[in-house]
């Protein structure tokens, strides 16, 4: 049971969507098979939004706030002024939800530069845990948290980071925004099991997934979010998939813009994926 003042899963249906970039605007309009989007919440003005967002608005499509540079994984309290832009994008899109890192991206007043893995001891999940709720209350909707690609891990952790996030949204509610390719990543970097992950989250407070691709370099893993997915990370999707279904499953895309036919073809491959699921079961 979560503990006081824990806060409701978002529990909000979402489809198949991509993630808006202001490089991909005319491709997502005129693009079928779009249910929602994601938006860089750093990467917008919530008193002067884009003109293809509002359009996409205008047509039904959730738009969730993606944040980059909250840290809710540091030993100092969220900012409240990012905080608040967080909260006034999820008012000016009328967005179901927002989601952000689980991640240390700040300390002293320097810049990580990177979204860095968390310590995973007690001590961390009891300052985490009070970042998050107030994250919480000072935004209008609910919160998700998505695991990162780890670059290292450190020595002293105490749980895993499936066991770090199951005991953080018992204490706090919060949702989870799971990334299979991140979990590749992990497991490709790091030796980490991303099927034991799967089996440990606490995946009825999924509120969507992500999807990416990347690249090998001399024998190490790179997320990039520049190519297609490869093959084992729709794996982990349909794995997941078989455990829980997903609300909502997004296709990142950051750099090195395919065609509008390349962007859909990775639709269709989620959508395959996903499906692939319940044929297996």
């Amino acid at each position: 049971m979560a503990e006081p003042g824990a806060r409701q899963r978002t529990g909000v249906e979402l489809g198949v969507g991509i993630g808006w970039r202001a490089e991909l605007d005319l491709s997502i309009e005129r693009m079928p098979g779009v249910d929602f989007l994601e938006v860089v919440a750093e990467n917008i003005r919530p008193a002067d939004l884009p003109e293809s967002l509002r359009v996409l608005r205008a047509r039904g499509l959730p738009v969730v706030p993606h944040g980059v540079s909250l840290g809710v994984g540091g030993a100092e309290p969220p900012s409240p002024a990012r905080l608040a832009h967080l909260a006034a994008c999820a008012q000016a899109l009328d967005s179901p939800l927002v989601s952000e890192h689980l991640a240390f991206v700040r300390g002293g007043g320097i810049e990580a530069g990177h979204l860095l893995p968390v310590p995973r001891t007690r001590e961390s999940l009891r300052v985490i845990t009070a970042n998050v709720r107030r994250a919480q209350d000072a935004l209008p909707v609910p919160l998700a948290l998505e695991n990162v690609a780890a670059i290292f891990g450190w020595p002293d952790d105490e749980l895993t980071e499936a066991q770090f996030l199951a005991e953080l949204v018992e204490r706090t509610g919060v949702g989870l925004l799971i990334d299979v390719a991140n979990l590749y990543t992990n497991q490709f970097n790091l030796g980490l099991s991303a099927t034991d992950a799967l089996d440990a989250l606490p995946l009825e407070h999924l509120a969507y997934v992500h999807v990416a691709g990347g690249y090998e370099h001399h024998g190490i893993w790179h997320d990039t979010h520049t190519t297609s997915a490869p093959e084992p990370v729709l794996d982990l999707l349909t794995e997941l998939c078989a455990r829980a279904t997903p609300p909502g499953v997004l296709l990142e895309w950051d750099d090195e813009y395919p065609s509008d036919a390349a962007l859909g073809s990775e639709l269709a491959r989620i959508r395959a994926a996903m499906s692939a699921a319940g044929e297996s079961g």
